[in-house]
């Protein structure tokens, strides 16, 4: 099985181009973004060292499903997917914040809460709360905008606009557009046996509008339980029956790495990869609903170029 770890393409108007954790960014013309979503996986804000096959295409797919489904909502940046693992949008300039969005009491949020932090991101938590506790409504906790190898910082609405990351009116339409795009998650999920736990949005400005930009409800930004179980489990104390990236973080942890300075990523065997890969295709299959079909071509990059230079032109 092979995986596409790295890109160069030159496109027709090609201007730079980024290279994030998992994305490869081409700006065409100042105009109209190439994302390529590669199969490159990250945890705890490290590149891990092999690439997960098909992961790639998997969470493009599942994005432009979810994209399609939320135009009511608000505009997104999002105009084809000439590839399997391409999207073609329009260029915004982003802000410079996630806006992370929580359904439920877990991972980092459960971890601060459990060390007596009572207060995220300028949200204050109600006392005597359980992990995996669903909260009376569902809370926003942004970050920033982490560079690469940097880790994403907690961030109040206080913070945001005194650094005048956002104006008041903006940042009113993000959390308006950011509570009501969960709650078409929550909604789509629920009729797939699942339950949208958090994820989070990114957001930009184009021609003065606020678009939704990246990717949206992916297993990389979001976090799923079963709804099937999930209330015995909840009360017996144990844990949930989760659909997410973090079966990775846990294996990680387990072998004695969580991204700290000194820790080395423990081995990634043949057989590690392709567990990971026939999760992400598990996870693909729940949150469509829909049978994942491989693309299955020998050389993935020069699928592509043809492709994303056809539509181009």
């Amino acid at each position: 099985m092979k995986a596409l770890t790295a890109t160069d393409f030159n496109f027709p108007g090609q201007q730079s181009v980024y290279h994030g954790k998992v994305r490869d960014v081409y700006n065409i013309n100042g105009e109209k973004l190439v994302m390529v979503a590669t199969d490159r996986i990250s945890a705890f804000d490290v590149i891990l060292p092999k690439g997960i096959p098909f992961k790639g295409q998997m969470l493009n797919q599942i994005a432009a499903k979810f994209l399609d489904a939320t135009t009511d909502i608000c505009p997104n940046w999002k105009l084809a997917t000439p590839d399997p693992m391409v999207t073609v949008g329009v260029m915004c300039e982003g802000f410079p914040v996630e806006m992370i969005v929580r359904g439920y009491l877990c991972g980092s949020a459960w971890r601060a809460y459990k060390s007596g932090v009572r207060e995220i991101c300028g949200v204050r938590l109600p006392e005597g709360m359980r992990e995996n506790e669903k909260f009376p409504t569902p809370i926003i906790t942004p970050t920033t905008k982490a560079e690469i190898g940097e880790h994403d910082a907690d961030i109040s609405k206080e913070e945001i606009l005194a650094r005048g990351l956002a104006t008041p009116e903006e940042y009113a339409l993000l959390e308006k557009y950011t509570l009501a795009l969960f709650q078409r998650g929550t909604e789509i999920a629920a009729e797939r046996g699942l339950i949208l736990v958090d994820t989070k949005y990114e957001f930009g400005k184009h021609n003065g509008q606020i678009y939704l930009m990246d990717e949206i409800h992916t297993p990389d930004s979001s976090r799923y339980f079963y709804s099937e179980g999930y209330e015995e489990r909840f009360a017996k104390g144990e844990p949930q029956k989760q659909l997410s990236k973090e079966f990775v973080r846990e294996w990680l942890m387990e072998n004695g790495f969580q991204g700290k300075a000194g820790q080395q990523v423990p081995e990634m065997t043949d057989e590690i990869v392709k567990s990971i890969s026939d999760r992400y295709m598990e996870l693909y299959e729940h949150i469509t609903g829909e049978t994942f079909i491989k693309e299955e071509s020998g050389d993935i990059a020069a699928r592509i170029e043809k492709n994303v230079t056809d539509y181009l032109k």
